[in-house]
């Protein structure tokens, strides 16, 4: 009996997961949720990184303490990854339902109305992601560092040596832009979610989104930038 309740249980629980995620609220809170989540490791990311900056041996101990809990890490990057997959798949299906349910009459004047950071946010995602793995093959796996020796465990020297090529400078600069284009949307979504999103503040807080993203692109493409200039050698 113990058992046969325990598999209805099961079941039901099945059954909830799946209707709120076929939800439009399930996946509005599925999108909230995992952009939150990689919203404070793009944070996290950017401190450990602009270390780069304070010289070899700054940086170096910081990658020396991630590689010592790599299996507590692997488990923080599978995670963000399948956070980032399921960020897309409720942004792409959300625009899918919202253009099915829209009058063809009011395409146009959404199109006026909405900001481009939002009209981006469904093709930018799956680029992102395309530049984390491509990131991460690079600068930690090093099955991918065109042009340079790729040496475990020193950092800084992977860093420098894998800017020093323009192209991958650039590709890293044109992702972090694009990051930061659905940063700036994503950080004016988490406002109206609170439900901090008066009219009265909606300048403010658009103007707050704006800062925040812009601060963390130029944060991320100071370390590219400094390396193409030689400032950091």
């Amino acid at each position: 009996m113990s058992a046969t309740i325990s598999v209805a249980e099961v079941h039901s629980r099945k059954n909830r997961a799946v209707t709120f995620w076929q939800s439009t609220n399930g996946k509005k809170v599925v999108m909230a949720v995992t952009g939150a989540m990689m919203f404070l490791f793009v944070i996290g990311h950017l401190l450990g990184n602009l270390q780069v900056f304070e010289g070899p041996e700054k940086i170096n101990a910081y990658g020396h303490f991630l590689h010592s809990i790599g299996e507590v890490l692997w488990i923080v990057r599978g995670t963000l990854i399948l956070a980032i997959l399921l960020h897309i798949a409720a942004t792409v299906q959300l625009a899918i339902r919202n253009k099915k349910a829209r009058p063809i009459g009011y395409s146009r004047k959404e199109a006026i109305n909405s900001s481009y950071a939002s009209r981006t946010m469904y093709w930018s995602g799956p680029i992102v992601l395309a530049f984390i793995i491509f990131h991460l093959l690079q600068f930690t796996a090093g099955y991918i560092h065109p042009e340079a020796r790729f040496v475990a465990g020193d950092v800084y020297h992977n860093l420098v040596s894998g800017f020093q090529v323009w192209w991958v400078s650039l590709w890293y600069i044109f992702a972090i832009t694009l990051l930061g284009f659905h940063l700036r949307h994503g950080i004016w979504s988490m406002f109206q979610s609170v439900g901090i999103a008066h009219p009265r503040h909606t300048k403010t807080l658009k103007h707050a989104a704006l800062l925040i993203a812009a601060l963390i692109v130029l944060g991320y493409i100071s370390i590219p930038i400094s390396i193409l200039l030689g400032l950091v050698k």
